[in-house]
C-alpha cells in the first residue's frame, strides 16, 4: 500500500469530529507535508473530511449520495459564513429541516423536532428550547449567546452558530443550497452503477484460464491487469480466433490501452464514449488501478432511470422549457410559448446560447417521444435569422429527417407570431440500444 493510501486509511480510522491538520498527519505517519496535503484533499473529495472557516479540517461521516438533500451543520456554517459559538462536536450531524423561531415559546414546541435547525435572534429562552429538543441553533443579526447556552450546546453536541445576515437572507441561502444539492443528486456518476468486484484476468494467464472463467461466469468480456492490479488491456470474444491455442498468453492477444473511466465520470459522458467507440464494457480505474467495470446495459438502465426521475431542482434548461407547451400537429411536434427573462442577453434580446439550448432540447424531446430511445447529441448546426425580444410569442416545429439504428437526424424550426423564421437547427444524435 502506498503512503497516500496509508494516510487515507488513517483518516478513515479516526473518530467523526476529530480535527485534522497537514502537520499532525505528516508527523504521525512520518510522511512529507506535501504528501499529507494531497491525501487530505483527496479525502475531502471523497467526502470523509471537510474544511470549515475558523475550525479547520474535520473528519466527518461520509454523506451518501442518496441523502444529499440533507445538509450538515458544518455545511450551513460555510453557506452563511457563520461563526461556531459552541457544540463543535456536532458539526458533522445532518439537519433535515429548518424552523424560523418567529413565534412564542409555547407555539415553537410544536414545530421543533430532533435534527432540525432553529433560526432565531437573541432570544435565550428559544435557544435553550431548541437545544433541549435536540436541535441546532442559528442566531441571526450577529448576536452571541450566554455561557450557559454555550455549555448546553457543548454538553448535547449540538452546534450553536452565529451569522451577521438577517433571517430572510439566511433562509434564502439555505434554500438555494438545498436546491443545488438536489440538482447534483440527479447527476448519476459511474461510481453509482459500476460493478465493484469485477471478474478479471492477468496478462500472464492463458487462453485456457480465460475459457474456464467464461464457462463459470457466463461473461464474454474481461479487463486484463498486471500484478499491481493496473489495467493493461481488455479481452473479448473477438480475440478468440480459430488459430488461438489454449496455452497462448492473454497478454499477447488482448486489446492493449483500453478506454477507461474514473468513478467520478458522469454516466452521460460514459454513454457518449461507449456509443461512439462501440464499447460493450469499460474498466473503471483509480490511479490506473482496476476498481470496477461498467457495461453498456448498466449505462442504458441508468439513462432510463434518469429520465423517469422527477426533477427535484430546477436547472437553467428547466426554467426555459417549463414555459413551453406542446401538441402534435400533422404528425410532428409543435412547441409554443414565450421568451422569458432568463433567456435575455445584456442588450435585452434572447441570447443565441439560450435559443440554441431550447432548440436542441425540444429536438431531443421529440426523438424520445418517438420511441423512448436513449440518445446523445453528436453534432448540431444552428442558424439565426433575426433577434427576438422578451415576451415574444414563438412556435417551434420539429421534423425527424432520419431514424436509423445508430444515428438519427432532426430539423427544428422556430418562428415568431407572424410565422417569420427566427432560427433553424439541424441535429444529429447517437442512439444507444441494448
Amino acid at each position: 500500500m502506498s503512503k497516500h493510501d496509508d494516510i487515507i486509511s488513517h483518516i478513515l480510522s479516526l473518530e467523526v469530529g476529530t480535527k485534522i491538520s497537514v502537520r499532525s498527519v505528516a508527523n504521525d505517519l512520518g510522511v512529507s507535508e506535501g504528501t499529507a496535503y494531497r491525501a487530505i484533499k483527496d479525502s475531502e473529495n471523497m467526502g470523509i473530511v471537510t474544511t470549515m472557516p475558523r475550525i479547520g479540517t474535520v473528519r466527518i461521516e461520509k454523506v451518501e449520495k442518496k441523502s444529499i438533500e440533507a445538509l450538515t451543520y458544518g455545511e450551513v456554517i460555510n453557506i452563511i459564513d457563520g461563526t461556531l459559538l459552541g457544540g463543535k462536536d456536532g458539526i458533522h450531524k445532518t439537519l433535515n429541516k429548518f424552523v424560523i423561531g418567529a413565534m412564542t415559546i409555547d407555539a415553537m414546541v410544536r414545530y421543533i423536532t430532533p435534527g432540525c435547525l432553529v433560526i432565531v435572534g437573541n432570544r435565550e429562552e428559544a435557544q435553550r428550547l431548541a437545544l433541549m429538543n435536540n436541535s441546532g441553533v442559528l442566531i441571526t443579526g450577529g448576536f452571541g449567546c450566554s455561557d450557559e447556552i454555550k455549555g448546553l450546546a457543548n454538553e448535547r453536541c449540538l452546534p450553536i452558530i452565529s451569522s451577521s445576515y438577517d433571517t430572510f437572507t439566511i433562509a434564502s441561502m439555505i434554500n438555494k443550497a438545498i436546491s443545488e444539492s438536489l440538482i447534483k443528486k440527479d447527476i448519476v456518476l459511474v461510481e453509482d452503477i459500476m460493478e465493484g468486484n469485477p471478474y478479471y484476468l492477468k496478462a500472464d494467464d492463458t487462453v485456457e484460464r480465460w475459457k474456464e472463467l467464461m464457462e463459470s461466469t457466463q461473461h464474454e468480456r474481461y479487463p486484463v491487469v498486471d500484478n499491481d492490479m493496473k489495467i493493461v488491456g481488455i479481452i473479448t470474444l473477438k480475440e478468440n480466433k480459430s488459430n488461438t491455442k489454449l496455452d497462448d498468453v492473454i497478454g499477447k492477444i488482448m486489446i492493449k490501452d483500453p478506454i477507461t473511466v474514473t468513478p467520478n465520470t458522469t454516466v452521460a459522458y460514459t454513454a457518449h464514449i461507449m456509443g461512439w467507440e462501440g464499447i460493450e464494457l469499460c474498466p473503471v480505474v483509480k490511479g490506473k488501478k482496476l476498481i470496477g467495470v461498467i457495461t453498456r446495459q448498466d449505462v442504458i438502465k441508468a439513462l432510463q432511470y434518469i429520465v423517469k426521475q422527477p426533477q427535484a431542482g430546477e436547472t437553467i434548461e428547466d426554467l426555459i422549457l417549463k414555459n413551453l407547451d406542446f401538441k402534435y400537429d400533422n404528425g410532428r411536434m409543435h412547441f409554443y410559448g414565450k421568451i422569458v427573462p432568463e433567456m435575455l442577453d445584456p442588450i435585452g434580446t434572447a441570447s443565441w446560447s439560450s435559443l440554441n439550448m431550447m432548440l436542441s432540447a425540444v429536438g431531443i424531446i421529440s426523438l424520445r417521444q418517438k420511441n423512448n430511445i436513449n440518445i446523445s447529441v453528436d453534432s448540431i448546426a444552428t442558424y439565426f435569422m433575426r433577434p427576438v425580444q422578451i415576451d415574444s410569442v414563438i412556435d417551434i416545429y420539429t421534423d425527424i429527417l432520419d431514424m436509423g439504428r445508430n444515428f438519427s437526424k432532426i430539423e427544428v424550426n422556430m418562428y415568431d407570431k407572424n410565422k417569420e423564421s427566427i432560427a433553424k437547427t439541424i441535429m444529429s444524435v447517437k442512439v444507444f440500444r441494448k
